[in-house]
């Protein structure tokens, strides 16, 4: 007899149906798996055998079981077709009656107990099941909540095989689980450490007002102590909330990388990724012989914060130029070609040299001119030009800190950031893929920022001051657009663009 049902296989954070038929026949026992199946899916004919026979649904018979993964060409990975093989293998041997399955998709792994266990991605597999029209989805219990706010599908929650045999076979009724995604992420809203703990450092904090506004890359130059982690941690409670869409958008990806890479099961909030500078260039940018996301797609439309930038190994630096520039990261590999999004704001720190003291008044620097150079070349040149701020941390001397009153709280810097990503939301209204000034295309720089007279003359003398390249050119123009929005203003002035040169503190040789 010949059952069949449907589920979903992951490519890249996105899912393809799936139509999996189970063919038995009397005859010499027997369990082949055919259409392109990896290793975990070949070793499901063992789960699911001994998941059965501990459910309950032992039999006398024995049968030749062919399963057939359609479309043959495509590459299946991972646990997640052990529940519909084991469901259409019992209506398949007519140990299960039921009609719903023709309206019903399915997705999880089974332990030898029965029990189904959560699985990866199954958030895009929700949504392409209810593109193709299926009525409801069983999914494992533990992925209930996150596949919930999928609406226009039923989320049926089962916790064992039988549960979901007995559910197929209308004797037993189970309420779907909905999720309103609004309320989830209205309430869902972190706001994380507050700037009001921060003593002194007024033109890092302004820095740090002016990136988050605009969405613009980050880079803190400064000695040990002087604070440049603190700051950071602190941005999550000044960025501004995610839109439904962006939760969607974002929750997929952390789907499909799954609970060892990302905590929860639905993202309401901007991601903050800080990984250890021995991260590989995989894991920063995503892939491997099965490809997964990496950090600068976990990071996808929150904040990828690199903690001793130097030190990170510099041909995983050189992976995010493209990411910078593109907005999303394409994997290749021989099994499969993956396309991840990857729309971050890069916020690093570093010291000055080896020692860290360079610059610094309190202590002196022990390195060579030969070591802050090789130091210094640890980041190279085409990627500094993507990062639109580079400022100065300077170390609070600590007898002054009792004396410094506490800087603004985070609530106040946040109603500001709120009010200029207003403005820039009216004006790339219709834009696609362009949300922030960071986002603009260099052809609508023009129209974007309408220079004063003043202005104009101040970004020519920028020009031949720093010798900047055409990219910092148009990052200098972006980052002037987002002060004039902090201040409300319809044009660029010459202070705008003062204070826009003024963060291009490598351009101006402060190093050397």
């Amino acid at each position: 007899m010949l059952a069949k049902c449907y589920t979903g296989a992951i490519n890249g954070v996105d899912a393809s149906t799936v139509e999996i038929e189970v063919y038995s026949a009397l005859g010499t026992s027997s369990f082949a798996i055919v259409g392109l199946p990896d290793t975990a899916v070949k070793e499901a004919k063992d789960r699911v055998s001994t998941a059965l026979k501990n459910s309950g649904y032992r039999s006398k018979e024995e049968y030749a079981v062919t399963v057939n993964l359609a479309p043959a060409d495509v590459r299946k990975e991972g646990p997640i077709y052990d529940l519909p093989i084991a469901v259409c293998l019992l209506k398949a041997t007519k140990r299960l009656r039921t009609e719903r399955l023709a309206d019903c998709a399915m997705a999880g792994e089974l332990a030898l107990s029965g029990e189904v266990r959560r699985v990866k991605g199954i958030l895009p597999i929700v949504m392409e099941m209810r593109r193709i029209g299926k009525r409801a989805i069983l999914v494992p219990a533990a992925n209930a909540v996150e596949a919930s706010v999928v609406s226009g599908i039923d989320v049926i929650p089962v916790s064992t095989l039988r549960e979901a045999a007995l559910y197929l076979s209308g004797e037993r009724d189970i309420s779907p689980v909905f999720t309103d995604l609004g309320d989830l992420v209205e309430s869902g809203r972190e706001e994380g450490d507050d700037f009001a703990d921060v003593k002194g450092q007024e033109n890092v904090r302004h820095a740090m007002e002016l990136a988050v506004a605009g969405g613009h890359n980050m880079l803190m130059i400064g000695p040990p102590g002087s604070g440049k982690t603190m700051l950071a941690r602190r941005i999550p409670s000044i960025l501004p909330p995610m839109s439904v869409e962006e939760a969607l958008e974002v929750s997929k990806i952390h789907s499909v990388a799954g609970p060892e890479k990302c905590e929860g099961t639905f993202v309401t909030h901007r991601p903050f990724r800080a990984p250890h500078h021995t991260v590989s260039a995989v894991g920063l940018l995503g892939g491997g012989a099965h490809p997964v996301p990496g950090e600068v797609s976990l990071a996808h439309r929150g904040v990828l914060f690199l903690d001793e930038f130097a030190e990170f190994p510099r041909h995983a630096l050189e992976v995010l130029r493209q990411p910078l520039e593109d907005g999303h990261v394409g994997v290749s590999r021989a099994a499969a070609a993956c396309d991840y999004p990857s729309r971050f704001m890069l916020v690093a720190a570093m010291n000055p040299c080896p020692c860290g003291y360079l610059g610094d008044a309190r202590r002196e620097c022990r390195c060579t001119q030969r070591q802050i150079l090789r130091y210094q070349q640890r980041v190279s040149g085409p990627l500094l030009d993507r990062i639109d701020i580079q400022v100065g941390v300077g170390a609070v001397r600590v007898d002054e800190l009792a004396s410094l009153p506490n800087g603004e709280s985070s609530a106040t810097i946040r109603e500001r950031v709120l009010a200029a990503r207003r403005i820039q939301s009216e004006r790339y209204r219709g834009m696609r893929g362009v949300f922030t000034n960071a986002d603009a295309k260099s052809r609508d720089l023009n129209d974007i920022c309408r220079l004063t007279v003043r202005a104009a003359e101040e970004i020519r003398g920028t020009l031949e001051r720093l010798n900047l390249s055409a990219r910092a050119y148009d990052r200098v123009l972006r980052l002037a657009r987002t002060s004039a929005d902090l201040r409300g203003a319809a044009d660029v002035t010459e202070e705008d663009i003062m204070i826009a040169s003024g963060y291009r503190m490598l351009d101006m040789k402060f190093w050397a």
